[in-house]
């Protein structure tokens, strides 16, 4: 079963654009595999606090995707072929570079600034999240 514990809900984004972000990050990530079973679309509602109708729509977006299968009366089930995978990942990787470059440029950081602090935490390590 996939578990929703280390979701956290984040301001000015729709919770069910998070729960599909944190799905495909999962996936990544390598935490969520191919056959595993989400929760019930009641059950993580509840445990999200938020209305189901929000959860349907990112489990029938996620469906559309083919990423999930549900069945009548059965769970819904991670579909993930290798090629998927990559995919997912190639998305990921460019809407956050995307978002980065776009941050550092309204900032007026330099390439070769932004390439140097890249490789500084790189390098380092270690990045804390932002606020920490």
């Amino acid at each position: 079963m996939i578990s929703f514990n280390e979701f956290t809900m984040q301001e000015g984004s729709p919770i069910y654009q998070q729960i599909l972000l944190y799905i495909k990050r999962g996936v990544i990530a390598g935490t969520i595999e191919d056959g595993d079973e989400l929760p019930s679309r009641r059950v993580l509602s509840a445990l999200l606090g938020v209305n189901p109708n929000t959860v349907q729509k990112a489990y029938r977006l996620l469906e559309e995707e083919k990423l999930i299968e549900s069945l009548q009366g059965s769970k819904s089930t991670m579909v993930l072929t290798v090629e998927k995978v990559a995919e997912i990942r190639e998305e990921l990787l460019e809407a956050d570079a995307k978002g980065a470059v776009l941050k550092l440029k309204q900032m007026g950081v330099s390439k070769e600034e932004a390439i140097a602090l890249i490789n500084k935490y790189w390098e380092n390590g270690t990045v804390a999240e932002p606020g920490e």
